[in-house]
C-alpha cells in the first residue's frame, strides 16, 4: 500500500544567508537593471538605487532608536515605501509587523499591543480609512513610540536622518539567517488573529524557490497586484524577484483590474499574480481586449481554490502558457506545493502541484493521525525550512498547530495521487455533512463553473432539520444572463452530480464577502445565509 507522503528534492541548495546579504549579491550582479516600478507615481528604481533607498531607511530607523529584535509596524497599501521598509528592517534585524490595510481601530490596537510595536510606518490614509486619525486614537492605549507617515514631514525626517547616518553602522549589526524577521497575522475568522513569526531563512528561501519554479531571471518583470502585507505580495512577489534580479511592478495601491492590465501592457510584464477573483475581474473587464498581454509568460494563481475554468481562460486568453498554481499558508512562508510549467494541462488546472524543494508533505487521517493511502482524503501536513518559528508570544496555540515532530497541521483537506500531485478539497471546517454524507464544497463549485451563465460560485452548508445540513450556492452570473432559480440549477445538476451534492438553495450576488487578500469569508456567508433563509423561524425555509 502506497502512502500519501512526498519529499521535495532539488539540485539547488537552500540559501543560508540573510535577506540583506542576498539583496547585496543581486545588486552586485544587476546594479543597472530595473528593480521596482510604481505605476501610480511613475517612479522607478534600478537595483543600485533601490538598495541605496533601503540603506537610507535602515539608517533612519537606527537613528530613531530601533534595534535588532524591535517590532516595526507597516500599515499601508502597496507602494515603493512598503518595500523599502521591508528590506530596511531585515537589514538591521528589526521584526517587520505587517498590518492589514483593511483593519479598523479595534484590530489595529490589538496587533500593536500583541506584537509590542514601538515604531509604526503608515500611509496617512487609504480609500475611506483615515489611518493617521485611527493611529492617534489608539496611541495612548498602546506602547507606540514613533509614528512615521509616508509622504509627510515625519517620513522626510526619517530619510534625512538616514542620509546623514554612517553606513558602517549597518555592517556592524550582527544577524543570523534564523533570526525572526517578520510577523504576519492570520485572518482571524474566529477570534483575534495570531501572529505567525517568520525568519530570514523561512521567507527568503520560499521566495527564492517560488521564483525558481517560475523560471525567473533578470529579464522577468512581475506584476504584483496582490497586497504586500500578505505573503503572496512580499514573499512570492518581492523576495522571488529580488533573489533573481527580476523587477517588481506595482500596478496600483489597491487592486484595480484595469490598472493591472494597463501595467502588464505598458511595462511588458512577463508574470502576473492574483487570487482567482482578481483574474476573473481582469478577464471580465470591459477594456480587456484593448490591452496587449503578449509579453506574459507565467504567473501565479493562489490564495484560494483556483477554479479550473478560470485557469483555462488565463492560459488561453491571457497567454500565460506557463502559469502556475501555488498552495500554502502564512504559517509556512507560504508555499508548500506548486505546479510546474512542464506539467500537463490537466495537472495544472486540476491540482496544486507537487511538493516544493526541500519540503515534506503528508496527508493524514485527522482522527488517528496516521498517513492515509494515495487517493484517500485527509488533512494536509507540511514540514521543513518553511514552517514558522511559532505564533508570536502564544506557545499554546503554536503547540496546537505544530506537533512535536515539527509537522504543521494545515486544517486543509486534500488528496494525493500516486505521482504526488495534490488536490485541495476544502477546509476541514468547511466540509458539509448532509445526512451522513461528506460533501466537499470545492467539488460542487468546480461543477457549477461549467454552467454557461455562472461567472463565480461559492458553496456553503446551512442547517437543516431533516439532513443536519443542506447546500446553498452563492452565484455570480454573467452580465445579461436570466436569473437562476434553485429549480433551474437543480435541473442542470441532475444526472451529473450525486443527488446529495445538488444545492437546495441558490442566492444570486454581485460579489462575495472577502478578506483584503481575496479570500472568500464563508463564515460571514453562513451568518448572512441564516438571515436570508430565515432559519431561526419555525417551519422549513423557502428556496431563494
Amino acid at each position: 500500500m502506497s502512502l500519501s507522503y512526498a519529499s521535495g528534492t532539488s539540485a539547488r541548495p537552500l540559501l543560508g544567508e540573510t535577506i540583506g546579504a542576498n539583496l547585496a549579491r543581486t545588486v552586485a550582479a544587476f546594479a543597472d537593471r530595473d528593480a521596482l516600478v510604481e505605476r501610480a507615481t511613475g517612479r522607478r528604481w534600478s537595483y543600485d538605487h533601490f538598495a541605496a533607498e533601503v540603506d537610507t531607511v535602515a539608517l533612519g530607523l537606527l537613528a530613531l532608536g530601533v534595534t535588532k529584535g524591535d517590532r516595526v509596524g507597516i500599515w499601508a497599501p502597496n507602494c515603493a515605501e512598503w518595500m523599502f521598509v521591508q528590506y530596511a528592517t531585515a537589514r538591521i534585524g528589526a521584526i517587520l509587523v505587517n498590518i492589514n490595510p483593511a483593519y479598523r481601530v479595534h484590530e489595529l490596537e490589538f496587533v500593536l499591543g500583541q506584537a509590542g510595536v514601538r515604531t509604526l510606518v503608515a500611509a496617512p490614509s487609504f480609500k475611506t480609512s483615515d489611518y493617521a486619525a485611527m493611529i492617534e486614537e489608539v496611541r495612548p492605549r498602546t506602547g507606540l513610540r514613533d509614528v512615521v507617515l509616508i509622504g509627510r514631514e515625519s517620513w522626510d525626517d526619517l530619510l534625512a536622518r538616514g542620509q546623514a547616518g554612517d553606513r558602517a553602522r549597518l555592517d556592524a549589526v550582527e544577524l543570523s539567517a534564523d533570526d525572526p524577521i517578520n510577523i504576519q497575522y492570520t485572518s482571524g475568522t474566529t477570534g483575534f488573529p495570531k501572529g505567525a513569526t517568520l525568519s530570514h531563512h523561512n521567507i527568503l528561501n520560499n521566495g527564492y524557490f517560488v521564483g525558481e519554479t517560475c523560471g525567473y531571471d533578470e529579464e522577468d518583470r512581475i506584476c504584483v497586484p496582490v497586497p504586500f502585507y500578505h505573503c503572496f505580495g512580499m514573499v512570492m512577489g518581492n523576495l522571488a524577484a529580488t533573489s533573481h534580479g527580476s523587477c517588481v511592478v506595482i500596478p496600483a495601491p489597491g487592486f484595480d483590474p484595469r490598472a493591472t492590465l494597463e501595467a502588464v501592457a505598458a511595462e511588458r510584464c512577463t508574470s502576473l499574480y492574483g487570487v482567482p477573483t482578481m483574474f476573473i475581474a481582469e478577464l471580465n473587464d470591459d477594456s480587456f481586449a484593448e490591452h496587449d498581454l503578449s509579453s506574459l509568460r507565467t504567473g501565479i494563481m493562489a490564495g484560494s481554490p483556483c477554479p479550473v475554468e478560470v485557469m483555462k481562460q488565463v492560459i488561453e486568453r491571457m497567454g500565460m502558457a506557463e502559469v502556475t498554481i501555488c498552495y500554502g499558508m502564512t504559517e509556512t512562508s507560504p508555499v508548500s506545493t506548486q505546479t510546474r510549467a512542464g506539467d500537463s494541462l490537466d495537472r495544472r488546472v486540476s491540482t496544486v502541484g507537487t511538493v516544493h524543494p526541500h519540503l515534506e508533505i503528508k496527508i493524514i487521517d485527522p482522527e488517528s493521525g496516521t498517513t492515509v493511502p494515495h487517493g484517500t482524503p485527509g488533512e494536509l501536513c507540511t514540514r521543513g525550512y518553511s514552517v514558522m518559528l511559532g505564533y508570536w508570544d502564544e506557545p499554546a496555540k503554536t503547540a496546537e498547530a505544530i506537533d512535536p515532530a515539527r509537522w504543521m497541521h494545515t486544517g486543509d483537506l486534500a488528496v494525493m495521487d500516486a505521482e504526488g500531485y495534490v488536490n485541495i478539497t476544502g477546509r476541514i471546517k468547511d466540509m458539509v455533512i448532509r445526512g451522513g454524507e461528506n460533501i466537499y464544497p470545492r467539488e460542487v463549485e468546480e461543477f457549477l463553473y461549467t454552467h454557461p451563465d455562472i461567472v463565480d460560485a461559492q458553496v456553503i452548508g446551512v442547517p437543516d432539520e431533516k439532513y443536519g445540513e443542506e447546500l446553498m450556492a452563492w452565484v455570480r452570473l454573467r452580465p445579461g444572463a436570466d436569473p437562476l432559480t434553485a429549480e433551474a440549477l437543480r435541473e442542470f445538476c441532475t444526472g451529473r452530480l450525486a443527488h446529495y451534492k445538488i444545492p437546495r438553495y441558490v442566492h444570486l450576488v454581485d460579489d462575495f464577502p472577502m478578506t483584503v487578500t481575496g479570500k472568500v469569508r464563508k463564515v460571514q456567508m453562513r451568518a448572512e445565509a441564516m438571515e436570508i433563509l430565515n432559519l431561526n423561524a419555525p417551519g422549513p425555509p423557502a428556496s431563494t
